[in-house]
């Protein structure tokens, strides 16, 4: 079994050294296609553009060339979190509070596995969640096992790109 924390520290000062911030390293696949999956993003715009993908793929490679931490072949994947991003940190609870989002836990809450909710934000170890017919829930960070943003309106209007170059078009309503 890969060890996710171990490559993360690897990772995230490859990252950082780029200006990047590291959203999420995970790894999937299994044996018929094993996938390191590195997402991470400029903070200041929360993009990440092909230039920062193949500059953070080079130092990643370079790196595990030299440590060779994964014993196995695997295929290196980096990219951005894109609009319905994973929530993986503590803080993305309070930068996306009011957009929706899908949280799933690992042990049932309220009897439930899964939510779908407005993010009300973080009170210390817990995140506050607006879910329909059920009102306010806290969910223990701890005990979130996968959660992502809710493709909206309002998201897409909210992560509109801050640049428009290298598109063909952006159609705009108005």
């Amino acid at each position: 079994m890969t060890d996710i924390a171990a490559l993360t520290k690897l990772i995230e000062p490859e990252a950082e050294a780029l200006g990047l911030a590291l959203v999420r390293v995970a790894f999937f696949g299994g044996k018929s296609d094993p996938t390191l999956q590195v997402m991470a993003e400029r903070p200041d715009t929360r993009q990440l553009d092909l230039t920062d993908c193949e500059a953070l793929s080079r130092r990643i490679s370079e790196k595990f060339d030299e440590l060779d931490p994964i014993e196995d072949a695997y295929r290196l994947e980096v990219s951005s979190p894109g609009i319905d991003r994973p929530l993986t940190r503590a803080q993305d609870w309070i930068d996306w509070s009011g957009f929706d989002a899908r949280v799933k836990v690992a042990e049932p809450l309220n009897g439930r596995k899964q939510f779908d909710g407005r993010i009300l934000g973080r009170d210390g170890d817990s995140v506050r969640l607006d879910v329909n017919k059920l009102g306010e829930i806290a969910v223990p960070l701890a005990q979130i096992a996968s959660a992502k943003l809710i493709l909206t309106d309002a998201l897409i209007k909210a992560t509109a790109p801050l640049s428009t170059e290298g598109a063909d078009s952006i159609k705009t309503e108005g």
